[in-house]
């Protein structure tokens, strides 16, 4: 099976490690796919607008400089270490109420989508580009302050278009999600190089990023794994 982390930042949004290096670190770990996600960070609220200011966010205007970035790292990684990385984003809604805050990952994304836009556009266009829709942490996490309740709270509503659903997210694992039999995944949220030891996804599939969305997709072949060293 293949060992998979899809939540990954970078010093690209408010990750403390260059592109380079991240990927060397899930290289050497032995990882098969890595998914990089940096955040992409609303601008109508005064969190979002923080992130803007302080630059914790990809922006439309170096999303291409971000997406070469993670093509020329894909080569270099697969070349020397055989892994697959997969570029991607995380749209942060961000406000003050967490039942109005949702994060959402969108891998192998090919244009930019902006975290202001209605959800429904962004789930629109995402699937326009056919990008893999993963919802975040769906529940409260244990080390976070900005929890994202509202995809989970309205999920009546978003569940038609969301692929996958976080089952666990570094060290938390969110029952509510497995009890309702949503396809799931789980990562490490990645920031800092002590996050590369939490939860993790294993794929029965081949290492192809068609595949490997299918396979999340259909939730058949999907496992989860607490990573240690």
């Amino acid at each position: 099976m293949l060992l998979c982390d899809f939540h990954i930042h970078t010093t690209y949004s408010d990750g403390s490690i260059e592109l380079q290096k991240v990927v060397d670190i899930y290289g050497q770990a032995g990882f098969d796919v890595i998914a990089i996600t940096d955040h992409v960070v609303n601008n109508d609220s005064s969190i979002g607008k923080l992130a803007h200011r302080f630059k914790y966010t990809v922006k439309e205007e170096n999303f291409q400089e971000y997406m070469d970035a993670i093509e020329f790292e894909s080569t270099r990684a697969w070349d020397k270490y055989g892994m697959l990385v997969i570029s991607g984003i995380e749209i942060s809604k961000n406000y003050i109420n967490p039942d109005l805050s949702a994060h959402i990952l969108l891998l192998d994304l090919k244009g930019f989508i902006s975290a202001s836009w209605d959800y429904e556009r962004i789930f629109r266009e995402a699937r326009e580009q056919d990008a893999l829709i993963v919802a975040c942490h769906p529940q409260g996490l244990s080390d976070m302050s900005k929890d994202t309740y509202h995809l989970w709270n309205n999920r009546e509503k978003y569940a038609k278009y969301i692929d996958a659903w976080e089952i666990a997210n570094r060290d938390d694992v969110f029952n509510v999600v497995s009890l309702k039999k949503y396809p799931y995944i789980a990562n490490s949220d990645f920031h800092k190089a002590r996050h590369l030891y939490s939860w993790k996804t294993l794929l029965n599939c081949s290492k192809e990023v068609g595949a490997i969305k299918q396979c999340i997709r259909h939730n058949k072949g999907v496992a989860i794994t607490l990573f240690r060293n």
